[in-house]
């Protein structure tokens, strides 16, 4: 059985524009993923097949038609050609759902690796980057699973800043915070301006990279508090805390991170909250990419 690692996504600024005529909100955001993430495992099998499992597995959609692995698998083989052995896809599922991390657009790009691989498919990764572009807005970046600036629908990616791996703390109070519902509230309560800061060439450390991101934001992050009021008590609880340089909102929610400035930091940081809310879905991690397999 092999198997390919699916990490989360966090959006450490994202900054969005107006709906535009096409029905899309332009953004600005600098991406990073963290070393916490879903699994998706292929094996031999007599008919095809796919299954999930994991703390999160309830819930998620299973409608091949609806669940992006599936979707991203299907287009694989399509774009492939030819006949193919049948295999079994199994997703474990550790992220939380509707939670900001990019988890259906990271599961369908470990998909699309990993089928690859497993089949010797002759798909490039420039073919395998457009169908995972079509899946959603993070399609495309959560398939190159590294640091990189997001712009346009999320598809023109460009390099990050070269940045040294961060250390932080995730935080979900269990509450889902749908995507479509926190664009509507920000459609509703007013605008920003998908605007790309200056952007340095490198961060040197995570105090150097809080104060940069100090100065950017989450244009979600209010329509998101207004809609999930446990995002506002976990902002809150996060900001209060010593070891905290910066505590944003990741995407549309309704996962939170705080950066800190070392591994000892987070894991007091981690340690505190679950013992504050011991509910609560808090996991001490590394920001940054790609990582193994």
């Amino acid at each position: 059985m092999l198997s390919a690692f699916a990490p989360a996504k966090i959006n450490l600024f994202l900054h969005v524009a107006a709906l535009g005529e096409d029905g899309f909100h332009p953004l600005c955001s600098l991406m990073t993923f963290a070393d916490v993430g879903d699994r998706l495992s292929i094996s031999a099998a007599d008919h095809p097949g796919f299954e999930i499992d994991g703390p999160f597995a309830a819930g998620l959609a299973f409608d091949p038609d609806s669940n992006l692995v599936m979707r991203a698998a299907r287009a694989l083989l399509a774009r492939a050609g030819g006949p193919h052995p049948p295999f079994r896809l199994l997703l474990t599922k550790a992220l939380p759902l509707a939670a900001g991390l990019g988890g259906g657009s990271s599961d369908a790009g470990a998909a699309l690796r990993l089928v690859r691989g497993a089949l010797q498919l002759p798909v490039s990764d420039y073919a395998l980057m457009a169908i995972a572009a079509e899946l959603g807005a993070d399609g495309a970046a959560c398939f190159a699973a590294r640091p990189m600036m997001a712009e346009g629908r999320g598809e023109c990616l460009s390099p990050a800043p070269q940045t040294p791996p961060l250390d932080a703390v995730l935080v979900n109070a269990g509450a889902p915070c749908p995507t479509g519902a926190v664009y509507r509230a920000y459609d509703a309560i007013g605008v920003g301006t998908a605007d790309r800061p200056p952007m340095p060439d490198r961060f040197e450390n995570a105090e150097d990279a809080a104060a940069f991101l100090s100065f950017c934001r989450n244009d979600l992050e209010a329509p998101a508090a207004s809609l999930v009021p446990e995002v506002a008590e976990t902002l809150a609880l996060l900001r209060g805390e010593p070891e905290t340089l910066l505590a944003r909102l990741s995407g549309s929610g309704a996962t939170c991170f705080a950066l800190c400035a070392g591994d000892i930091e987070a894991e007091g940081l981690a340690a505190r909250v679950s013992s504050l809310r011991p509910d609560w879905w808090v996991k001490c991690c590394r920001l940054g990419g790609p990582w193994p397999d």
